[in-house]
């Protein structure tokens, strides 16, 4: 569930500059990553370059999880913001959120979207995904991005296969930095 939460915030907010046309190209109620992918065609596309990315954990809940689990899952706020720094190639970069679309079709989740708005450099959007035995997440993603940073804030509420829930805040931002080194 981490990692979906993770690849979103990085995908998601360098694609939040669009018009708000619906992503629901077939109108059947939900918007497959390909609609989504295809709605940021248009989109500003972030520069290639040197980026440097963080993600900070802001809250969670585990309710009626054994206390030394949530003091273990609490352990992960005390280490403060995560951060790497990574290259976007050019290829990379022109192909944005298609990118992610693909790295989803490959994994073992089943993500859609409930709602998908990216408009004037916001977005505001509602990712179900179902990882396949282990559970359901549904995340709610809003912030801002243009050709060289983003903020998002995404909140994700999981189910485990057992029905144990767990409520997530994470907050993301990344900001291009310089070129690639050669």
């Amino acid at each position: 569930m981490r990692r979906i939460a993770i690849a979103a915030a990085a995908s998601l907010t360098l694609a939040a500059c669009g018009d708000s046309t619906s992503a629901d190209a077939d109108g059947d109620g939900e918007i497959t990553m390909e609609e989504a992918a295809a709605k940021t065609a248009d989109m500003v596309k972030p520069q290639p370059g040197k980026y440097r990315a963080t993600v900070e954990f802001v809250d969670i809940e585990m309710p009626g999880a054994p206390q030394q689990v949530q003091d273990m899952m609490r352990g992960m706020f005390d280490q403060g913001p995560q951060t790497h720094e990574y290259c976007l190639t050019e290829e990379e970069a022109e192909r944005g959120f298609e990118e992610m679309a693909r790295q989803a079709r490959e994994d073992d989740s089943n993500c859609s979207f409930e709602k998908f708005d990216a408009d004037g450099g916001r977005i505001d959007a509602v990712m179900n995904c179902n990882t396949g035995g282990q559970g359901a997440a549904r995340m709610t993603m809003q912030g801002t991005g243009d050709e060289t940073s983003s903020q998002m804030t995404m909140t994700m509420d999981a189910e485990g296969p057992g029905g144990e829930t767990m409520k997530m805040t994470m907050q993301s931002s990344q900001e291009r930095i310089g070129d690639c080194d050669a």
